[in-house]
């Protein structure tokens, strides 16, 4: 018979870290810190929307781009949290998650042969979405000693004349790792000047914490008219399996984008738009006390890995942390596969998000303090044992 699949579709490698969670599904007494999930419940006032949404029947197709107030409602979000103004008419797209405007990003915007330049480690979404849509991904592969931020240096080595798109994955999954105002002004310098995109990826935006605020490249001068804004609910609003996120950036680029999602999509669930109107309007004070508590996790687990001599550098972004296990001696994927079979603890290894995060774990604190005091317990007692081993 002929072969039935795509020849894009089958050199797609699968997701590492599904991949080694389906070995965590068949085990008993397991105490999970791989998922990149909120463990808190979607605020109430979103539930009660979505609830009497139902009820009075508001199940119908919305416009292609999304409901208009939801449009405006995200617009005026952006502008009081990160002085961003978009047309919420022209510029704002609804998507079906974040991960959908990653996609229709590139697909409206990639030529075959266009350059991605993906810093790593990053999200494991953006190599297979470069590649599906014809375009040549390209790591940059970011450095512990940097904190895993993108140097100007890094940028500029790795641009080509082929290079049209660099995504920028900051606040970052897996490393936690924030961009300052600074960080972003050397970038955008190099990207006005070598004339390309950027496909900016906030969706952790509301979780950064330190004394700096997240700041988009969007912001800075020169820069709108460059980017393609990603953004959601899944984490801000712990609403995953509502699957809801939008894109803003130039109307030209935003146009193709719903062209394509009108064709593959259609729209975003209606249901889940109107409850993001709710989110937006009436849960700060809920996205508070999650980053509160997320916060006081992140300080937990840092005070764990000093304790244990494990080096960690200090994160203030996301929900991730990402330990250094080279002094093992073994592959991330070793370390992380002993330490579930022998200790119970599930965390992802790094090298699922790059080559560059080999010798890393990537450790989500998205998960209840009871819970991290037992898997941290657990890790502390599995690095004391391979110590022992080592003398």
């Amino acid at each position: 018979m002929r072969n039935p699949i795509a020849e894009k579709a089958g050199k797609i490698k699968p997701s590492g870290i599904r991949k080694f969670f389906d070995i965590v599904s068949e085990m008993d007494d397991v105490v999970s810190l791989g998922v990149g999930e909120p463990d808190f419940d979607t605020p109430w006032a979103v539930r009660d929307e979505g609830i009497y949404t139902l009820e009075r029947g508001k199940t119908f197709y919305t416009s292609n781009a999304g409901l208009k107030e939801l449009r405006t409602e995200i617009c005026r979000y952006l502008k009081r949290r990160f002085a961003l103004e978009y047309d919420p008419l022209q510029e704002t797209l609804v998507t079906v998650g974040g991960s959908e405007g990653i996609d229709l990003a590139f697909r409206a915007m990639l030529n075959p042969g266009d350059e991605v330049l993906i810093p790593q480690p990053c999200y494991v979404s953006y190599v297979p979405c470069a590649e599906l849509a014809d375009g040549v991904p390209v790591a940059i592969n970011l450095k512990a000693e940097n904190e895993f931020r993108l140097t100007r240096e890094e940028l500029l080595e790795a641009i080509t004349e082929k290079t049209k798109i660099l995504v920028l994955p900051f606040p970052n999954n897996p490393t936690g790792a924030i961009m300052s105002r600074e960080d972003l002004e050397a970038i955008a310098e190099v990207i006005i000047e070598k004339d390309i995109y950027v496909l900016s990826d906030e969706i952790y935006a509301e979780l950064t914490f330190g004394e700096e605020n997240h700041v988009s490249i969007a912001s800075l001068p020169g820069m709108k008219e460059r980017t393609i804004l990603i953004n959601g609910f899944s984490k801000s609003h712990a609403m995953t399996g509502w699957r809801l996120g939008y894109a803003c950036g130039p109307k030209e680029i935003i146009g193709q984008m719903v062209k394509i999602h009108q064709f593959a999509i259609m729209c975003a669930p209606t249901n889940s738009q109107y409850a993001a109107v709710a989110a937006l309007r009436d849960c700060d004070g809920e996205v508070a006390r999650m980053r509160e508590a997320y916060n006081q996790r992140r300080r937990y687990l840092m005070y764990s890995f000093q304790e244990m001599g494990l080096p960690c550098f200090e994160p203030f972004g996301a929900f991730y942390v990402f330990p250094c296990i080279r002094e093992f001696g073994m592959s991330s994927e070793e370390f992380a596969t002993r330490l579930l079979e022998e200790e119970r603890v599930a965390v992802v290894p790094g090298d699922a998000f790059g080559d560059c995060g080999e010798g890393f774990l990537r450790i989500s604190y998205a998960y209840s303090l009871e819970d991290l005091k037992v898997a941290l317990g657990r890790l502390g007692r599995f690095v004391c044992k391979l110590r022992e081993m080592k003398k």
